[in-house]
Parts: structure tokens; C-alpha cells; sequence
């Protein structure tokens, strides 16, 4: 229970019983150590020599990775201040899809020269009012050192994906992996006015345990987790005409109940005659129409399967409706709500159509589309854990591809962009002056945690990189030296192929910011006392308060 003195001395009570309350100094103190924490498991994942996370969820399921928003997510966190590090993770995920790592490592460094600051008697709104000025430099100092690319150059594309990959652990088959992030990227990229737009939710990627990485491939169709209905049915079709149906093949039951009186057998007779007669011009108008494969969203009665086995189509039943949408680009296929409608200019093509059995699971494979908008990448390796790793690299790559096709400019990576922006916003501070010039600098210096951590993951001396990556740097063609993490010495990124979208290091820069300024403003903590009811779990009851608040 928290009290404050009245006027005349009696203490007035504000806080419910139970009520926790931290303020001043020491809630800051704590929100940054929570979120430093966060950083400090994140850090030693950067680069191509970090190291793994084993994380063991609740049901004992183990997951083996060092993809950044893979820990977070996985990770248990409870301090909200940790929590602010996750969320900005998700952001930096969703947006550039890569750069996870470097977004939490980068704020946790902010906070950390923060808290030195602090303890300096540099007010916390000075320090935010610093970092965004410093914010501000850097976004135009990267603007001005970003290259302009050609989406036409695939080879540069190619090696974005790769360096997306580099820390991951699926490094040996990466080219090859690269070459399948690429086409899939350009392929279901669109032109929208006068920009470029990929919807990376078009390349869908089927998990398959067996084989090794390098049976990865992509697949210039849609592969639907589905067997062909009927045995009697053809396995392959070629030169298929494809029909997405969104009604079922079946008589449908009507809405209120009804009696019907047969006396004879003759009327029963005639009354599963027509019904039968009703299927069989179903299919007939499928036929007529020219279909020789069938894509059902619903049902498909067992006598309608009968008339397509006997007609040669070949047909699936309840596929999903993302599968239908993917088909529907793929194939150029228009998805039919009634087939009174069907006409030979809705039919999809597709060059083959055929049902195959990978890791004992019969799935049909639309493959050879012309110009398919939509496309699948079927991933392979030995193990469950290693299918799913590809899987986590495959994301990262298309994401960063993607981002690099819809704004087509590029940075050096191995950190140095970071050590070319921190050169410049500390040659920005001595112009701001006062408390503020003592942010920007912090933020210079916070900059430099990604080269640091990058050598300190190889076994390098941190101390003895920057000083060379500094040095270098301050030559007029150094902007793009970064850390050869065999040699430890400075090497030219950009002609050694490390590269890395411009909007990657933006978005990383601007969540990181927002994040510790979001931290660094909190001064006062108020945490409600858990409820403890009957029938509910620690903290369950404040947990359903706060998502109603929301």
C-alpha cells in the first residue's frame, strides 16, 4: 500500500494494497538495465561468427537459432521495459524483415551511454533532445552515402540476400538459397504507379523434413497441401486447364427441414437419379468449359468425384483459401462462386499438374505457370530444426531483397556505415553545443557497437578494429570500410560484395531511438497488484484487464 503525507501529517492512501511504485533514479536505473539485458543476449548473435540461442519453450520444444526476432519472440520476457525491446524488434521485422540484431543492440547502447550521462547530471529530456538531433544528422549522412542500384542487376540483388544470411547458420548453401530469394522476389514484384512494390506473402515456402539444403528450389507455380480426391483419377496432367471453384460439387440440403413420401421403389429410384443427373451436369459444365483439373475451396460429393474420374479431370477438395488466391496469380485462373458462370476465359494454365508424395505426404504440384505472380519455394534438409532454420533465412532474404527492390539503394555492411555515421554526427556535435553536444557524441559512439560486437564475435581485439576502421575512414574513399572479420583488418564492403538495403539501417536507427527515448522518459513506475482469484493463474487477471485497456 503506498501512501503520501497529507497537510497535517496523516498519510493519505492512493495505491491499492499490494501496489508496487519505483521512482526517480531507480526506475530508469532499472528500465535500462532490463533493457540492456535484452541487448546483451541479442549481441552475441551479430554477425557471421555469432553464436546460437537453444530456447526451450513451456511444452519442452526446442529451438535452436540466432535469428534475432526468433529469441525475442521465444523469449519469456516479463519487465515491460524489456518488453519496448521486443516490440521494436517485431517493428524492424516486419518493415526491412533483417536487421532485428542490430535494432536491439543499438538501443541497449543508447541506453546504456544514457545511463552514464544520467549519473553525469545530464537531464534524461536533454539526452532524448540530443539523440533525435543526432537522429536527424544520421539519416542525412546515410541519404548522402547510399548507392543507387539497378533492378536490373541481379547480381547485386543477389548478394544482399547473401549477406542477409552470412550470420546465419545455413551459410554453406547460401548461394544457392540467393539465387532462389532473387527470382522469387522479382517475380511476384509488381509495378504500382511509378514504384516498385513486392508482397513477400506471395512466395510461399513448404517445409519439407528430408534431403539436404541445396534440394531447396523454387517452384514457378503453387504447391497445395492437398491429394487428388479419387483414385481413379489421372496423378499428372499436362498442358492443364485449371478451374478455382468457391461453391461445392454437392446438392446442397435446404435451409428448413422437409418431409418427402415415397411409396414405391420406383420413386426412390428416380429421386437418387436425379440427384445424380444434377452431379453429372456439374460436370459436364466443368468439361464443356475445357477443365482438366478441378481446385475446390469446399466439398466435392463422392458422385461428382466418380464423373470426374470417368471425364479424366483430375480435382482437389477444401483447399485453403490462400492457396486459391496463390493459384489465382499463378495460373491467371479466375476463382469462380458459381458454376453457372464458368466460362473457357476463367481457366487457369499451367504446363504440369501433378500429385507426388514428398516426405510420405501427397501434395499436388502446379508447376510451369508462363508468368506466374505468385510462386513456392520448397525447402528441404535432414532435420526438423535445420528446415525450420532455412525457412527463418529464406524470410530474411526475401525481406531484404524486397526492400532493396522497392527503394533501390544500398549501404556497405561489416559496420561501416555505422563507423562512416558516427564520423559524421560527431563532427555534427561540436556544433550543437551544451548539454545536448554530450548526447550527440554518446550516439557516435553508440553507433560503433555494431563493428565492436562484430569483432568481439570473431575473437578480435574491439579497441584495436575501430581505431583501423576510424583510421580508414578518415581518407575521402574510405566511407565504405568495414571489418574483415578473418584478417581483423579494414576491407572495402562494397567491393567484396557485403552489402545491405539503405532502408534496413533507417528503420534500425529510427526504432532504436524511439525506443530508448521511450525508456529514457519513464521516471515513475506504477505496477497493480496481481490478482489472485480463484480459478486463475499469477497475474492472469491483470493480464485480461490490460488487453481490454488496450
Amino acid at each position: 500500500m503506498t501512501a503520501v503525507p497529507s497537510l497535517g501529517g496523516a498519510p493519505v492512501l492512493v495505491l491499492k494494497e499490494g501496489s508496487q511504485r519505483s521512482q526517480g533514479r531507480e526506475a530508469l536505473h532499472g528500465n535500462i538495465a532490463a533493457a540492456v539485458a535484452v541487448a546483451e543476449v541479442i549481441r552475441t548473435t551479430l554477425g557471421p561468427k555469432g553464436l546460437d540461442k537453444m530456447l526451450v519453450d513451456t511444452l519442452g520444444e526446442v529451438t535452436v537459432t540466432n535469428d534475432g526476432a526468433t529469441i525475442l519472440k521465444n523469449m519469456d520476457v516479463q519487465h515491460p521495459a524489456a518488453k519496448l525491446m521486443v516490440q521494436i524488434s517485431k517493428t524492424q521485422d516486419d518493415e526491412v524483415g533483417d536487421g532485428t540484431k542490430t535494432t536491439v543492440v543499438l538501443a541497449g547502447e543508447l541506453l546504456r551511454r544514457a545511463e552514464d550521462l544520467v549519473d553525469r547530471k545530464v537531464h534524461p529530456t536533454m539526452i532524448v533532445s540530443g539523440y533525435r538531433k543526432a537522429e536527424d544528422e544520421a539519416l542525412k549522412a546515410l541519404d548522402s552515402i547510399a548507392k543507387p542500384i539497378s533492378l536490373d542487376d541481379k547480381a547485386t540483388l543477389k548478394k544482399i540476400a547473401v549477406t542477409a544470411m552470412n550470420s546465419k547458420s545455413v551459410s554453406d548453401a547460401k548461394d544457392h538459397l540467393a539465387d532462389i530469394s532473387v527470382d522469387a522476389v522479382l517475380q511476384v514484384a509488381e509495378k504500382r504507379g511509378t514504384k516498385d512494390y513486392v508482397d513477400v506473402d506471395l512466395i510461399q515456402v513448404v517445409k519439407k523434413q528430408g534431403g539436404g539444403a541445396l534440394d531447396t528450389k523454387l517452384i514457378m507455380g503453387v504447391v497445395v497441401d492437398k491429394e487428388v480426391v479419387h483414385p481413379g483419377m489421372p496423378k499428372v496432367v499436362q498442358k492443364a486447364k485449371i478451374a478455382l471453384l468457391d461453391s461445392p460439387l454437392e446438392i446442397e440440403k435446404t435451409e428448413i427441414d422437409a418431409e418427402i413420401r415415397i411409396t414405391n421403389p420406383e420413386q426412390m429410384k428416380a429421386f437418387i437419379d436425379q440427384e445424380s443427373t444434377l452431379l453429372k451436369e456439374m460436370v459436364e459444365k466443368l468439361k464443356s468449359a475445357g477443365a482438366t483439373v478441378v481446385v475446390c475451396q469446399k466439398g466435392i460429393d463422392d458422385v461428382a468425384q466418380h464423373f470426374l474420374a470417368k471425364n479424366k479431370i483430375m480435382a482437389v477438395r477444401r483447399a485453403k483459401q490462400s492457396d486459391m488466391e496463390k493459384l489465382s496469380r499463378a495460373t491467371g485462373a479466375r476463382i469462380v462462386t458459381s458454376l453457372e458462370d464458368l466460362s473457357p476465359a476463367d481457366l487457369g494454365e499451367a504446363e504440369t499438374v501433378e500429385e507426388r508424395s514428398i516426405a510420405n505426404e501427397k501434395m499436388l504440384f502446379v508447376e510451369g505457370c508462363k508468368n506466374p505472380r505468385a510462386v513456392s519455394v520448397l525447402v528441404r534438409a535432414g532435420l526438423e530444426r535445420a528446415v525450420d532454420e532455412i525457412e527463418r533465412s529464406l524470410h530474411d532474404s526475401f525481406k531484404a531483397v524486397a526492400t532493396a527492390v522497392m527503394d533501390a539503394r544500398i549501404l556497405p555492411g561489416a559496420g561501416a556505415t555505422q563507423v562512416e555515421l558516427a564520423k559524421r554526427v560527431r563532427t555534427y556535435a561540436a556544433k550543437v553545443g551544451g548539454k545536448e553536444q554530450l548526447a550527440v557524441e554518446a550516439f557516435a559512439d553508440a553507433l560503433e557497437v555494431i563493428p565492436k560486437g562484430l569483432a568481439e564475435n570473431a575473437g578480435l581485439d574491439p579497441i584495436n578494429v575501430i581505431t583501423e576502421l576510424r583510421a580508414a575512414h578518415t581518407k575521402a574513399e574510405g566511407t565504405s570500410m568495414g571489418l574483415d572479420i578473418v584478417s581483423g583488418k579494414p576491407i572495402d564492403s562494397l567491393k567484396k560484395g557485403i552489402i545491405e538495403p539503405a532502408n534496413l539501417t533507417t528503420q534500425a536507427i529510427r526504432s532504436a531511438v524511439e525506443a530508448a527515448s521511450a525508456i529514457l522518459r519513464i521516471d515513475d513506475i506504477v505496477a497493480s497488484a496481481r490478482s489472485t482469484g480463484a480459478g486463475k493463474g499469477p497475474g492472469k487477471g491483470a493480464d485480461k484487464k490490460d488487453e481490454g485497456s488496450d
